[in-house]
């Protein structure tokens, strides 16, 4: 068992350095399918500050910890040489990965549902990246879009698709977990991922809340916008930043809050630039969704 371990550890390292090649971020995962190395705060988080996400340069911080850099993914995996798998990040640049999780476990017919989604909503599912999992589903991978938050989700777009979005991870082809080996399909191993289609985006991120008849001069939600983007640390900036904008957009006040939201960024460590093609995006994508 011992040796057969270390061939799954040596397998699992070298696909995850292939996947890090195509610009995909990893971690090394257990049988379990959870990150290999537990937290380095066990003991508990600072009760002052902030939750630790990698900040302290150590390693356990889940999908914090996700590199494409090679020697930290040796080390990761030196670190844990009991892992037998990897995870992937979404939502990281070049891909913005997407994860399509259909599921069979829950009696439901998965890709079935998909299909009625893809006819009501008009929008069909491109040639890409299909992983086969020990179960008998199947993980679909889709390029997201700068800027764009993804959220992950758990049978909200139908009974049996989950989605994985930022913060989340896709176990990657060649991993062996408890229940079997996850694999590409033959026909999808040379595909990059594929754009999501913009109708099957717009489902996949949040609905609209309603808009609010107050003015941004005379309440305090656009004052908590602002706040909400000034207190992002490293790794969530651009995040809370979408969030804010879209918010703002679908209030009816993102045109009065761009200047105070691009201001709040630039104190976080972006640059103007950034934050402007950010909340650029979130006006187009909340656009999208009133219209859709």
């Amino acid at each position: 068992m011992a040796t057969l371990d270390r061939q799954a550890t040596t397998l699992a390292l070298a696909h995850a350095l292939s996947a890090a090649e195509r610009g995909l971020a990893v971690i090394p995962l257990s049988r379990a399918k959870l990150p290999a190395l537990r937290s380095p705060h066990r003991a508990g988080p600072d009760p002052v500050g902030p939750p630790c996400r990698g900040e302290c340069g150590r390693f356990g911080h889940g999908v914090h910890d996700a590199s494409t850099d090679p020697a930290r993914i040796r080390a990761m995996f030196a670190a844990a040489p009991w892992a037998t798998g990897y995870g992937i990040a979404c939502g990281l640049p070049p891909h913005h990965l997407i994860g399509i999780d259909l599921d069979v476990k829950t009696g439901t017919d998965a890709p079935a549902a998909l299909r009625e989604l893809a006819l009501r909503h008009l929008f069909t599912i491109p040639p890409t990246v299909v992983v086969l999992t020990p179960s008998g589903g199947r993980h679909l991978w889709l390029r997201g879009r700068p800027g764009v938050v993804v959220p992950n989700s758990a049978g909200r777009l139908a009974p049996g698709i989950d989605v994985r979005g930022a913060g989340g991870y896709l176990v990657g082809p060649g991993s062996r977990t408890d229940h079997g080996v996850y694999a590409a399909s033959s026909g999808s191993a040379h595909l990059a991922p594929a754009a999501c289609p913009p109708a099957l985006l717009r489902l996949l991120l949040p609905p609209p809340r309603r808009h609010s008849t107050a003015s941004p001069a005379a309440g305090g939600h656009g004052q908590g916008l602002v706040q909400f983007v000034l207190a992002a640390h490293q790794g969530q900036r651009n995040t809370r930043l979408f969030w804010a904008a879209c918010r703002a957009y679908e209030d009816g006040i993102g045109a009065a809050l761009v200047d105070p939201l691009v201001e709040a960024a630039r104190a976080t460590g972006l640059s103007e630039r950034e934050a402007r093609t950010t909340i650029a995006s979130a006006e187009r994508m909340t656009a999208y969704r009133r219209n859709a």
